[in-house]
């Protein structure tokens, strides 16, 4: 075999096995990549194989999910964070998939390469692939746009962030009850990379806004998020903004909602100002007509 040869080789191979029909083969291959990519280097790994899985999108969804997540340690075969933009593409595909933990896996490890960028990077390449995401016709797109907002904002400029701050309340108010759903769960992360005077100013009416949101499932996500803003404020203003949405949610008339809040109880006792929230949960507990919801505090205690 030719010198020419030998280097065609790897990638030849990876390619018949990603074409073969038995699925096992097709994993089997994916989770090779790191050694194929260690044999063609770095810049053969960035002009051949990236672009090769770009093009291999077409699969079973237990292919995808290996292929999202071995995309998530790849910064290291391609040259390094000078080149992690490289990455962005195929897992950009990934995160707008229909099925939920191709998605999942994909925007893990897009939180992965954004750890990886520096602030040019991520305001030039990456922002702009969260934009694509925010803005995407399918609530696919946008579900997982919810989770890259945290990893976005740690890196990105005053004015990149301002931005980010009106794009993420887009998704808070959206029509599609899986993107609120999403939003609500992400919250609590967002607002523990913003300031203060921006959590009392944008994250605040966010909150309220998602804490009574029509769908239960959306109000129960945002406990987590309740927690994140009490602890950037004063036990005042804790009091004067919080306590009466508290309340509600300690209060809800879904079982789902109360039991969310009971599962964080050891939580929200140890926050300033939610002693009124403990002190209604522990009150009404008993009087909770599922037994799933009335055992959740005593559990937690």
């Amino acid at each position: 075999m030719s010198s020419d040869e030998q280097a065609l080789y790897p990638i030849a191979v990876l390619m018949d096995e990603l074409k073969h029909e038995e699925v096992a083969n097709r994993l089997r291959a994916i989770r090779r990549l790191d050694t194929i990519a260690l044999a063609l280097g770095p810049e053969r790994t960035r002009d051949e194989l990236v672009p090769f899985l770009e093009e291999s999108m077409d699969d079973e969804d237990e292919v995808l999910v290996a292929l999202a997540e071995e995309l998530g340690g790849f910064v290291q075969y391609i040259g390094g964070r000078e080149h992690a933009h490289i990455l962005l593409t195929p897992l950009e595909t990934l995160a707008a998939q229909e099925e939920t933990v191709v998605r999942d896996k994909a925007v893990v490890s897009l939180t992965k390469v954004a750890e990886a960028m520096n602030q040019q990077q991520m305001e030039e390449l990456f922002v702009p692939l969260l934009k694509r995401l925010t803005t995407g016709d399918w609530f696919t797109s946008r579900t997982s746009a919810c989770g890259l907002y945290s990893s976005a904002y740690k890196l990105a400029g005053p004015a990149t962030q301002e931005e980010l701050r009106r794009m993420f309340g887009q998704l808070c108010h959206d029509d599609t009850p899986m993107v609120r759903r999403a939003a609500a769960k992400h919250l609590a992360s967002l607002t523990r990379n913003i300031s203060k005077d921006l959590v009392l100013f944008d994250i605040l009416p966010l909150f309220n806004h998602l804490a009574q949101d029509n769908q239960d499932s959306v109000r129960l996500l945002t406990v987590e998020a309740l927690i994140a803003i009490a602890e950037s404020l004063t036990p005042e203003e804790c009091k004067q903004q919080l306590q009466q949405i508290m309340q509600n949610l300690c209060t809800d008339g879904s079982w789902r909602v109360r039991y969310a809040v009971a599962e964080k109880f050891v939580e929200v006792s140890g926050v300033a100002c939610m002693h009124v929230c403990v002190h209604v949960l522990t009150m009404r507990a008993t009087s909770w007509p599922r037994p799933l919801a009335r055992t959740s505090p005593t559990r937690n205690l």
